[in-house]
């Protein structure tokens, strides 16, 4: 397990968790392992989400936030952190001040690898990560006989969607309380309401609209095809660790590349983003470019489909940064990044070609090689726990 090391005796300081109870539960068991801890709410629902008892509320301008915590940290001798994601702007200055200090600092994150797990690791996820870039790093390693295995954590929709609901709806309905508060993307409850609605709306019909393709890809698609999964279009792995500036960029770097270098044969497969799929829908301008790059009949966009099968029968994978290009080495699939990722090393993906040249000439990744990354990875990076279901190996802290 990725351990979070000793809490007897250390005082700990958490900030924003995943919108939920998950930071709470966490808490409770850093308490039983000794330690003293603290809060920190940035708004109403940092507070209702919390122990109440241990919670110091800011509640000053951002530009103030950085003297704030660096006389937090000293003054109550905080001697680790816990906080989720590193790009939102408290994050990242608590980040940089506890690293001055030599503060241990956790970051948390969605799982590198999916389902049953979430990334921990210090001082930064993602494109902040101090995992090895190195391909002789990990071809020293020992070989890996068994693939390491989580157990499940009964992941709850219902929970992450009730969970969100009731955040932005407690933070929206004090935000009076919280006048200088700064979230990291849109706070509208109304508006978050209207996205969750239509997001369950679009998840029944893309159902089954789509579902033809789950057997399509077995069958008459079968490594006819190059595999595009979207992100999010708020996310900071294309903000902060990409030279994209949008999902829209993306699409058209990807699109008109297709278009001029790929066999005349194959076809290429957008999928949104099932955080993105009542917020935005892409299908218009992936279909007005296809239109205007004369491919429209080798373009198809989808919102639901069986991942693992549309990755296993694909040509190849082009991917930013998403973890999902995780999961495409896991299947042997030829993999290309257009982003900062931690998995984008030589013998792995297509590390040492152009997008223009990968639709030619993509190779799968070593799977030797792919079997001691992820291990390591699940070693040094991943807690066997669910935000939103059982905390399996945090229990066990």
């Amino acid at each position: 397990m990725n351990s979070i090391g000793n809490l007897k005796n250390k005082n700990v300081l958490f900030l924003q968790g995943p919108m939920g109870t998950f930071f709470k539960r966490l808490d409770k068991l850093s308490r039983k392992k000794g330690a003293t801890t603290y809060k920190i709410a940035f708004n109403a629902a940092d507070w209702f989400f919390s122990n109440k008892d241990n919670v110091v509320s800011y509640k000053d301008t951002p530009k103030k936030w950085e003297k704030f915590i660096k006389k937090f940290l000293t003054e109550k001798s905080i001697d680790k952190i816990f906080l989720f994601g590193d790009c939102r702007f408290y994050q990242k200055t608590t980040v940089k001040t506890a690293l001055k200090l030599g503060i241990e600092t956790f970051v948390f994150e969605e799982g590198y690898i999916r389902p049953d797990y979430v990334t921990m690791e210090k001082w930064g996820v993602n494109g902040n990560s101090k995992l090895p870039k190195s391909k002789s790093f990990y071809e020293d390693l020992p070989e890996v006989l068994e693939q390491p295995k989580a157990l499940p954590t009964k992941n709850s929709l219902y929970a992450m969607i009730m969970s969100a609901i009731t955040y932005y709806l407690i933070a929206n309905v004090f935000s009076f309380l919280y006048p200088h508060y700064m979230h990291h993307r849109s706070f509208s409850a109304t508006q978050e309401a209207f996205y969750g609605i239509r997001n369950f709306v679009r998840k029944i019909i893309y159902a089954l609209k789509n579902r033809p393709y789950n057997n399509r890809f077995k069958t008459d698609l079968s490594k006819k095809y190059f595999f595009v999964p979207l992100q999010t279009r708020t996310d900071a792995q294309i903000k902060k660790h990409s030279l994209f500036k949008n999902m829209e960029e993306f699409i058209e770097v990807v699109l008109t590349s297709f278009a001029h270098f790929a066999d005349k044969n194959c076809f290429i497969v957008f999928k949104h983003h099932p955080f993105d799929r009542g917020r935005k829908n892409y299908t218009k301008q992936i279909n007005n470019l296809a239109k205007k790059l004369n491919i429209e009949k080798r373009v198809i966009v989808l919102y639901e489909l069986h991942i693992p099968n549309a990755l296993k029968n694909a040509l190849g994978t082009v991917t930013i940064n998403s973890t999902i290009g995780f999961s495409s080495l896991y299947y042997c699939t030829p993999t290309i990044t257009l982003g900062k990722a931690i998995y984008d090393i030589r013998g792995l993906t297509c590390k040492d070609i152009s997008l223009d040249d990968f639709w030619k000439n993509p190779h799968s990744p070593n799977i030797t090689l792919f079997k001691k990354f992820r291990a390591f990875i699940v070693k040094n990076s991943q807690i066997n726990s669910c935000f939103y279901g059982d905390m399996v190996d945090l229990k066990k802290i």
